[in-house]
């Protein structure tokens, strides 16, 4: 009897190491459902995960989640800029003369004023400066250069000036290499999107 279960065991270890043996051998495909071809590996996404945050004192803590509230308030209206931009650049080329270029140019600053106006003036002057800089994130330019652009120097020499009353530059540039706050920005964007807590959308508040 002993003989036999001796016989037995070693014919289940013998049966299990060559089983295991045998699916090493063998490539393994895997199908994913909706794909009609099964692979031998599958794709995932890419996820990026960033360390926790770590913070010097209460101070540091404190500015970082002002700066972070701030931004993802601003943020989808930089983003609708920059939207409205493209789609003005990719129109003027199509437009003959100067004046209805000039014409067109008006029609979608009236539109954008009427579709966020009432909202951008509910903005506090950090929340405008920080939106500011983000218009030059998303779009490559200052505010003060769009404008000069889209409308004229003097309409850009003008709102500068205005802005300047409320503390507020138009010709600021998004730095985050240089610029403590504008790393904060970067650091508060770059970890929305990696948890996809961003907000694209206006709508979407």
């Amino acid at each position: 009897m002993k003989n036999l279960l001796s016989c037995l065991i070693i014919l289940i270890v013998f049966n299990s190491y060559s089983q295991k043996k045998e699916y090493k051998d063998l490539d393994i495909l895997i199908k994913v459902e909706g794909d009609s071809l099964a692979t031998k590996s599958i794709d995932l996404n890419e996820v990026t995960i960033y360390p926790a945050l770590e913070f010097s004192s209460f101070d540091d803590k404190l500015r970082y989640y002002t700066v972070r509230r701030k931004t993802l308030k601003v943020y989808p209206y930089a983003v609708l800029a920059s939207k409205r931009l493209q789609e003005l650049n990719r129109r003027l080329p199509l437009i003959k003369t100067r004046a209805k270029k000039k014409k067109y140019t008006k029609i979608v600053e009236k539109f954008i004023e009427k579709e966020f106006s009432e909202e951008l003036k509910k903005l506090t002057r950090t929340e405008g400066q920080i939106l500011i800089k983000l218009v030059h994130r998303e779009t490559g330019q200052t505010v003060y250069k769009l404008i000069r652009k889209l409308r004229n120097g003097f309409k850009a020499f003008s709102y500068n000036s205005l802005a300047k009353l409320f503390k507020i530059s138009i010709k600021i540039e998004y730095n985050p290499d240089n610029n403590d706050e504008d790393a904060i920005i970067e650091d508060v964007l770059k970890r929305a999107y990696a948890d996809k807590t961003i907000k694209l959308s206006l709508k979407d508040q």
